[in-house]
């Protein structure tokens, strides 16, 4: 009977070695002995099979984030918490992903939003001796992995362009292996060194740009406390190139005298969808789970973000911001995002929108999520300080679910009485302080147009994180982070060293 398809591939050998063989155990036990497998062991433990023909960068990188025990932060299926391919969809869409795949320069920018420190280089960036040190960084310890975007044709394959983690090296015979995710298709295999990077060293026909390697390791510090920059929506190209590019032009063309002028043109011509780029990072959970109380981790993690936010209610440019914003003559007091007096509720209510969206671990639109009965509470447990707590119930046509925001504390006293929007502004995070912290994270350049010596020196003293507490400048040196990874993502250069700009 004929059978449509196709059942696996016959592994080309030479130049590979099947891994399963006799010789390819024989060259796994001796590297084992020369300690060059240390990486080999977690990445094992989450090998997975790419669930699409085009998903062996997404696949690639899921295994490598999952081996580094990198929090999603967001759920998989059922409770838990975990990378999965469908879950990599902030810089390029799925569907544009299963049907050509993804470059080289997108996956290291997924890899970044993910939370990861990343380290790419193409061939033409690196040396073959320059690889294989890094090969033998990564194959003698277990913080670090390697995945490999190379051409299959190189090694006799069938396809084209892949990718694939790299397992382990045996020095002696100078192999690497290669933990090839499309299981359907190839088993696991050594191969040449010096192969390798003949098949890196091929140009990607899409980009006309060669390829390359990615070194993927734990941040030194964790991602954003309380604010975050996305690329989810579609609006984020043109609010980065403007944060990035204009807004350093229209300084250096507009004659301005003092800081007001200053704040002036930087908020004017703000991009109307500002507000779906910069994020507050929130703590949801369901009603169900929570109760009225919270965890001990609950309780650390609120603790943080509101010194984050007393910190940006610290600093100087904090006041300026406010006293411009409030001003009679601000033609942006107006503007939702620079809202003084954001509505918490409704605020809350967005954020439960997205965390329910979250929560049934979907990464479409927020449409067709409501939240209704919406209501601020104080829980006030053993005698510590009161929390400021949102409920409201999340409806999507089919079924609804109860969630609750936690808010960073007030400064005034909230109304207690259990239901109804406060008549009192809290400390929660809102356009004053978005404003503040992402002014801060612009590059110390942008201010450089400034003709004016004595205004120079003032706006590069408000903006300066050189003596910020250290939460408040690792906050700012994340979004700074974030911003040049995107100015990058939209010039196809995010293969790149992204801390050099920020020493």
């Amino acid at each position: 009977m004929a059978m449509a398809g196709f059942y696996r591939r016959i592994l080309p050998s030479p130049p590979a070695i099947d891994f399963a063989s006799a010789e390819g155990k024989q060259l796994f036990m001796e590297a084992i002995q020369n300690g060059t497998m240390e990486g080999f062991y977690r990445l094992i433990s989450y090998f997975q099979t790419q669930s699409e023909p085009a998903y062996c960068g997404l696949a690639s990188l899921s295994m490598v984030l999952n081996a580094l025990a990198i929090d999603p932060g967001r759920k998989w299926k059922g409770s838990w918490r975990w990378f999965d391919e469908s879950m990599l969809d902030c810089c390029e869409p799925l569907e544009q992903v299963k049907a050509k795949g993804i470059s080289f320069g997108k996956l290291v920018c997924l890899a970044h939003c993910a939370g990861v420190k990343v380290q790419a280089y193409r061939t033409n960036q690196s040396t073959l001796d320059d690889f294989r040190v890094h090969i033998m960084r990564c194959s003698t310890s277990d913080d670090c992995h390697l995945i490999s975007s190379y051409h299959r044709g190189t090694f006799k394959q069938t396809g084209t362009g892949h990718f694939s983690p790299i397992g382990g090296y045996h020095a002696g015979k100078d192999m690497a292996l290669i933990l090839d995710v499309a299981r359907f298709k190839y088993p696991p295999h050594w191969v040449p060194l010096t192969l390798l990077w003949e098949a890196m060293d091929r140009t990607d026909e899409t980009t006309s740009q060669r390829r390359g390697f990615m070194l993927i390791s734990r941040p030194h510090t964790e991602p954003g406390l309380l604010y975050t920059l996305s690329c989810k929506h579609e609006s984020w190209v043109g609010v980065a190139k403007y944060l990035m590019d204009d807004v350093p032009l229209l300084l250096k063309s507009e004659d301005v005298k003092d800081i007001n002028k200053v704040l002036r043109v930087v908020f004017l011509s703000l991009p109307s969808n500002f507000g779906d780029f910069i994020k507050w990072v929130a703590e949801v959970r369901r009603q169900e789970d929570g109760g009225q109380s919270l965890s001990q981790e609950e309780k650390g993690r609120l603790s943080v973000k509101e010194e984050v936010l007393k910190q940006v209610q610290e600093t100087g440019l904090f006041k300026r911001v406010v006293a411009f914003l409030s001003s009679s003559n601000s033609c942006c007091r107006n503007a939702p995002i620079l809202g003084q007096e954001d509505d918490l509720p409704d605020i809350a209510a967005s954020v439960c929108c997205q965390g329910a969206q979250i929560l049934a671990g979907k990464s479409s639109s927020v449409e067709g999520y409501c939240c209704k009965e919406k209501c601020v509470k104080c829980l006030k447990t053993n005698g510590e300080k009161p929390i400021t707590l949102v409920s409201g119930t999340v409806v999507d046509g089919i079924s609804e679910q109860g969630l609750d925001v936690l808010v960073p504390s007030s400064q005034t006293k909230m109304n207690c009485c259990g239901c109804g929007p406060s008549s009192h502004i809290g400390m929660y995070p809102a356009g004053n302080d978005v404003l503040t912290a992402l002014l801060l994270a612009l590059p110390p350049e942008t201010w450089s147009g400034i003709k004016d010596e004595k205004l120079l020196q003032e706006i590069s003293t408000l903006v300066s994180t050189e003596y910020l507490p250290v939460m408040l400048q690792e906050e700012v040196l994340h979004l700074r982070r974030q911003l040049y990874l995107l100015k990058r993502c939209q010039e196809n250069r995010v293969d790149e060293d992204l801390d050099a700009p920020l020493s």
